[in-house]
């Protein structure tokens, strides 16, 4: 049964408010439907594009009933939300994308390498850590260097140590069990390139959008090239893998799926994303229909739209925080001397060292050109 709405605008619900509610909002504002937000805090990136705009959680009854009232059906913009959270939205009667049981598998990161490793699809060897595991039995099934992950609330580089002898591992351990205390270790992946790719999915149809190469700096993805500069049966494994990743978590929705390129060519899936995801942010200018159009439209069960590239190649970069203070860009006429920049700022109140305040994309026929480009705009806006 469709949720789309005929005696009024259809309002999709979005849990979170940051730029990916943003730029998601944006879209459904554009197609004619309305939005609510839930936010922690007033004045979201997302919440000022809307007169529907709830402040407080999902812990928080009161607020949380009235977001669920207000909204037609229901998505987020990451996977931290517990699970069961999302049930008790699907039991008030609203549809949830993605799905409870989808979100379920994901957001534990053990749960989500297990369910890909049962499926078959391609994941670096990984145990559980627990009170029976040490140092010496870890790297015993894994090898000398290893990766020690807490198993919720990892991002960005949050909640991952590189371990290369006992001593890093109990640092790592004691630092990482503050974040969160169930943790899984995984063998070091020795990678040519990181690799990502967009699938977005309906009871219909599934579409992906071009194998892109990721760039990070500090573990935050920094550099998008799209598509990846890589052999054809690699573009054609890795969307085939993306595509059955999808299916082993009963997804339906948009995703972002990273890789790791190892040096024969081959990828193995490093993690998924159930949202629009920064590796897609080049889509907005690039593709014929953005990821975050895609994802109104499949939220909605509507026919999805084209993913190719519009010109041979783009390129994103990431606007981090180069102070501290107030959210804004100080110097908007460098950041238009390229007339060919696309610009984005997120409209956080505060700005932070390292914090995604905005990106800038740019298209052309020549990568290195573009690439070039990008990189001498990036260096010189502040935000």
């Amino acid at each position: 049964m469709s949720v789309i709405r005929k005696d009024r605008k259809t309002v999709i619900g979005i849990l979170g408010g940051g730029q990916l509610a943003r730029m998601s909002a944006m879209q459904a504002i554009r197609l004619g439907f309305d939005v609510a937000i839930l936010d922690k805090e007033k004045n979201s990136p997302a919440g000022v594009l809307t007169k529907k705009e709830f402040v407080g959680w999902v812990d928080q009854k009161k607020v949380f009933d009235e977001f669920i009232e207000a909204s037609d059906i229901i998505t987020l913009e990451n996977e931290f939300i517990d699970y069961t959270y999302l049930e008790y939205i699907k039991n008030k009667g609203k549809k949830v994308i993605p799905d409870s049981k989808t979100i379920s598998l994901i957001q534990d990161k053990l749960i989500q390498k297990t369910t890909f490793d049962k499926a078959g699809i391609p994941v670096a060897k990984f145990i559980e850590v627990n009170d029976r595991t040490n140092y010496e039995s870890i790297k015993t099934k894994l090898g000398n260097k290893f990766v020690l992950k807490s198993r919720k609330m990892g991002y960005d580089g949050y909640g991952n140590a590189t371990v290369k002898n006992k001593n890093e591992f109990m640092e790592a351990l004691q630092r990482l069990s503050k974040r969160h205390t169930e943790l899984y270790a995984e063998k070091f992946v020795p990678f040519v390139k990181e690799l990502a790719i967009m699938v977005v999915r309906t009871k219909k149809e599934i579409k992906t959008y071009p194998v892109v190469e990721t760039i990070q700096r500090n573990h935050i993805c920094h550099t998008v090239i799209a598509p990846a500069v890589i052999k054809q049966k690699t573009v054609l494994n890795a969307r085939e893998v993306a595509i059955e990743a999808v299916k082993a978590i009963k997804g339906y929705g948009i995703f972002g799926i990273e890789f790791f390129l190892l040096d024969d060519d081959s990828v193995l899936v490093n993690e998924i994303a159930p949202r629009p995801h920064n590796t897609g942010h080049y889509t907005i200018e690039a593709c014929t229909i953005s990821q975050f159009e895609n994802h109104i439209r499949a939220a909605l069960d509507l026919p999805l739209g084209n993913t190719e590239l519009v010109k041979p190649f783009a390129v994103m970069i990431n606007l981090l925080g180069k102070r501290n203070g107030v959210g804004v860009v100080q110097n908007y006429s460098e950041a238009f001397n390229n007339k060919n920049v696309h610009l984005h700022i997120y409209g956080k109140a505060e700005s932070r060292i390292g914090r995604k305040m905005g990106h800038i994309t740019l298209l052309g026929n020549e990568l290195n050109t573009i690439l070039s480009q990008a990189k001498k705009i990036e260096k010189k806006i502040i935000v």
